[in-house]
């Protein structure tokens, strides 16, 4: 077993509509609530960093997987969008919805297509921010999966 620790420093000089700085490895941002939500909207925010994390957690384990699978991948890219619920002065991060558009190279048998598709599920099932948040946001799959097509 091994840990990996990860830091992160925060500065906030004032109020609820100021902004701050994040400095964590390579990621170094201004921060401050969305304008959405009554914010200036300087930098980033608490709900596009979830967003972000569980994004790229998905895209990441989806590559690996595809990787280890030795599947004749094309291209994959994500879309994903986060949706918050504002009711009573409660803030709530309801759902979490993934987009990956994935192709496979022309030669790809049926077998490694069926692959995708299990691979596609089980990423979102094996990434750690997905885990991390179970229970509390709803994380959901709309794959678009395809082989390409053979030019003419």
């Amino acid at each position: 077993m091994s840990e990996h620790h990860f830091h992160l420093a925060a500065a906030w000089p004032g109020g609820r509509n100021s902004s701050g700085t994040i400095e964590a490895g390579n990621l170094k941002t201004e921060i401050s609530i969305p304008p959405e939500m009554g914010g200036p909207g300087i930098g980033t925010n608490p709900d596009e960093m979830l967003l972000g994390a569980a994004a790229t957690c998905y895209i990441i384990t989806l590559a690996a997987m595809i990787e280890r699978a030795n599947l004749p991948l094309s291209s994959m890219k994500l879309e994903s969008e986060g949706i918050v619920d504002e009711t009573n002065g409660v803030i709530t991060y309801k759902r979490i919805i993934h987009r990956p558009t994935v192709y496979l190279k022309e030669e790809a048998t049926e077998k490694q297509f069926q692959m995708l598709e299990k691979l596609a599920v089980k990423s979102e099932e094996s990434c750690m921010i997905t885990r991390a948040i179970k229970g509390n946001v709803e994380v959901s799959l709309e794959a678009d999966l395809n082989i390409e097509k053979k030019s003419l």
